[in-house]
């Protein structure tokens, strides 16, 4: 079943949620902030999925902004980043879906159609 860690008031994560559901895909719904990924999670998505740990986080959020990471991110250690993101899970971006070596990052409904259905 898809791990699929989501914020509450992120509407971006209700039409994901949306979606899976119109398509009768089944989902464990995770409140990213109340059960925010470890950081040995953080790792064990990267080693399964491929996907670079920059794309882990939330560009768009306040505290993404207050922590200044645009200008941070790229001199930090993969453990740094992984550390940084299971202490927020306002800095992950989300919705965060996840099966095996399979992610998706946000909403986008194409690549939920190529990856989940």
């Amino acid at each position: 079943m898809i791990k699929f860690y989501q914020y509450a008031n992120c509407t971006t994560c209700k039409k994901a949620a949306k979606f899976l559901d119109e398509y009768g895909v089944s989902y464990e719904p995770i409140d990213i902030v109340q059960h925010t990924p470890t950081k040995n999670e953080f790792k064990e998505i990267v080693d399964k999925t491929g996907v670079d740990t920059k794309k882990l986080f939330n560009t768009h959020g306040a505290k993404y902004r207050e922590l200044d990471l645009k200008n941070k991110l790229d001199d930090l250690s993969d453990e740094e980043r992984f550390e940084l993101l299971a202490s927020d899970g306002m800095l992950v971006k989300r919705p965060l879906a996840i099966l095996g070596d399979k992610i998706t990052l946000g909403f986008k409904e194409e690549e939920y159609k190529n990856t989940w259905l």
